[in-house]
């Protein structure tokens, strides 16, 4: 190689398990060599899916990453892909601008490779190429996610009519959806960052989660932060940045983080309790969330706010923080007809009146359970579910507003004036916005 007179590249393919720490000669060699072509026309290329570089090579070798393909890359291979399928007439391209649009979208974090597989995959499958044929392209990064084994995909069902009340929320999600379109990102508007959802156990922080990733078409990866600790030193921030790029090579998607505020309830103490492995954990996921430039949306969930780190709280992180409370008497409303229908009965058989005067102070989760269980005794006599058996099972039940309502009050205390409330629009106050005269 060094005697070599005519300029050359060297490919060497794959070579990153002959730079490990203990392979001295591999590594002494080939820095000898380096600086013995610094003054020929050759060079050495290096081609690896890893990075792998020793200490003693730094300073020799220069770092080239090649990116996922972008929108137009995808762009090129799907009309190469329509082209080619144009000669068969089982097949039926359906795909107008807007459907192209999606499909593409949807492919966004997949490898040429693997775009190209999903493609062939959907034709193959059903001798057609439509928008509807997403779920499809979800499928493929849902294998990528299930071999890093750091998150979990949810396939949501979930849609927003199956989630009552929580206007002020649905408006707001549905608003930032159009964000995601390129006429979005041509109009100056930024990729949304996120959002916390605070309040009160089972008023639907999770659903909501869920809901999003299906009304935007998106996957749902779920952040599971226990899985990111592990026993060796360094281990849990290396897992928190690995689950990230993973996150960030399969976007745009959803990021799910359910309670944040338990996985995160020891980062003020960790110096004292984990040797600061929390605390550094914590901060990998707080300047990720500053600096991301990938479009992930984060849904965080949180129930107890005294265990919420001020850092996470601050504008830039998240685009906002929604208080969930209670539902109210619409809401409780709507709830009952949603779980009624999903049982199969017709909500407009049922006194929705009387059982919403009997649920005061309920959450969604207790009347779905009231329901569930009116639906076990009406099952057991061999009947038809009723109103009465509901109402039954509302009484028998003490709320979670009556046994945590010291906790309840003080959550609510604090999310006045610090959070948007997911239910009602914030009012405008006529003082603040009117001129000031002074005489």
């Amino acid at each position: 190689m060094i005697d070599l007179v005519e300029p050359a590249i060297f490919v060497f393919k794959d070579f990153h398990p002959f730079l490990a720490r203990n392979n001295f000669a591999v590594i002494r060699r080939l820095k000898d060599i380096a600086l013995q072509l610094k003054n020929s026309y050759k060079t050495i290329l290096l081609v690896s899916s890893v990075l792998e570089i020793p200490p003693e090579l730094d300073k020799e070798i220069t770092v080239l990453n090649f990116p996922l393909p972008a929108r137009d890359d995808l762009d090129e291979l799907l009309g190469r892909i329509v082209a080619d399928v144009q000669s068969f007439k089982q097949v039926r391209v359906e795909l107008d601008p807007a459907g192209r649009e999606r499909l593409i979208q949807a492919a966004l974090g997949l490898t040429m490779t693997e775009a190209e597989n999903v493609f062939a995959k959907i034709i193959v499958k059903g001798e057609r190429l439509s928008p509807d044929d997403v779920d499809e392209v979800f499928a493929e990064k849902q294998q990528i996610i299930r071999k890093s084994g750091l998150l979990e995909y949810y396939p949501s069902q979930e849609s927003f009519s199956n989630v009552g009340g929580l206007a002020v929320l649905k408006e707001w999600l549905v608003k930032r959806a159009v964000a995601l379109t390129p006429e979005a990102h041509a109009f100056g508007l930024p990729s949304p960052k996120g959002i916390l959802m605070l309040g009160v156990q089972g008023c639907g922080k999770s659903l909501c989660a869920k809901a999003v990733a299906c009304q935007w078409r998106l996957p749902l990866l779920r952040f599971d932060m226990g899985r990111m600790f592990g026993s060796l030193v360094g281990s849990s921030e290396e897992n928190t940045r690995r689950a990230i790029a993973v996150a960030e090579s399969v976007a745009p998607a959803i990021l799910w983080v359910d309670e944040i505020d338990k996985a995160l309830a020891g980062s003020r103490g960790s110096g004292s309790s984990d040797g600061g492995t929390t605390a550094r954990v914590f901060g990998t996921f707080l300047t990720w969330l500053s600096e991301k430039t990938a479009p992930v949306f984060v849904v965080a969930t949180a129930n107890d706010i005294s265990e919420l780190p001020p850092e996470l709280l601050r504008k830039g992180r998240l685009d906002e923080i929604f208080f969930v409370d209670l539902p109210g008497t619409e809401e409780r409303r709507q709830i009952f007809s949603i779980h009624i229908g999903k049982r199969g009965r017709d909500p407009a058989a049922f006194d929705l009146d009387a059982l919403v005067a009997a649920s005061n102070e309920f959450s969604g989760a207790e009347i779905e359970q009231a329901v569930i269980s009116a639906l076990f005794d009406a099952f057991y006599q061999r009947g038809e579910l009723t109103t009465e058996q509901i109402v039954v099972e509302l009484r028998q039940t003490v709320p979670l507003s009556k046994t945590m309502s010291e906790q309840i009050n003080r959550l609510r205390g604090w999310a006045d004036g610090r959070a948007r409330n997911a239910s009602v629009p914030r009012e405008i106050d006529a003082a603040a916005t009117g001129r000031r005269m002074e005489f």
